[in-house]
Formats: structure tokens, C-alpha cells, sequence
């Protein structure tokens, strides 16, 4: 790998060590301002969005294929921009991907957490 700039010399040119190809590499960076981009005029949040975390529990509000509603699980992936959806492991062993607030509800932990965050949100309004 030769990291000469075109004026420099010609010649026979050891391959340097990591350590120098980063410096080098970094040593060349230039810095840019970041561009901004408006949000698109429809990518606002659902008004019922549920902002939960991996590993929160949460429960079936209706019955869905194989989980009867009132059943328990775990988030297993919470994923999403404008639709926050979950997949989430359910109690009876079943793994049911892109629910959301129509489909589940929060409970334990997750359930004060968010009605903490509520209740903050509604005193600074």
C-alpha cells in the first residue's frame, strides 16, 4: 500500500504498521458540516406510541395467533421510527413480531417507567 502523495518522490517505500495507516488516514480527514433534512410532513408518531425498551414486559391486550389475550412476555426487539413496533417472546413459548400499542400493553417495571415519563411530560406542558 503506498500512502505517498503524488509530489512526493519516487522510490522504494516500506508497508507501514496499523498504527501509521490510521494516522495517516486520519491525518487526511476533512471535516464537513452535516447536512440537515427536514423530517418528512407525515413521520410524526402514532398519538398512542409506545416507547418501551428490550427486555420490558409487556402483555396481549387481544387474542392474537397462538397467544391468547392476557399473556405475558418479554420484548425481544424494538425497532421502528414513525411505527414503534415489538417482537416479543410470549410465555407459552410463542414469538410474535411487529405489535404495537393496539396489541400490547406494558406491565411491571416498564408499566411505572412510563407512567413516571407521563406524568413528568404532563407537569412541563
Amino acid at each position: 500500500m503506498d500512502l505517498r502523495t503524488p509530489g512526493e518522490a519516487s522510490g522504494s517505500v516500506t508497508r507501514p504498521n496499523r498504527d501509521e495507516i490510521v494516522r495517516v488516514t486520519f491525518d487526511r480527514a476533512e471535516w464537513c458540516p452535516m447536512e440537515y433534512w427536514k423530517p418528512h410532513a407525515l413521520a410524526t408518531p402514532h398519538a398512542d406510541q409506545l416507547y418501551l425498551r428490550m427486555g420490558d414486559r409487556v402483555r396481549a391486550t387481544v387474542d392474537l395467533h397462538g397467544v391468547p389475550s392476557g399473556t405475558e412476555g418479554k420484548i425481544l426487539l424494538a425497532n421502528g421510527f414513525n411505527w414503534q413496533r415489538y417482537r416479543i417472546l410470549f410465555d407459552n413459548g410463542l414469538e410474535v413480531g411487529d405489535l404495537d400499542h393496539r396489541n400490547i400493553e406494558p406491565i411491571g417495571r416498564a408499566a411505572k417507567r412510563l407512567a413516571k415519563a407521563a406524568k413528568a411530560a404532563a407537569r412541563h406542558a
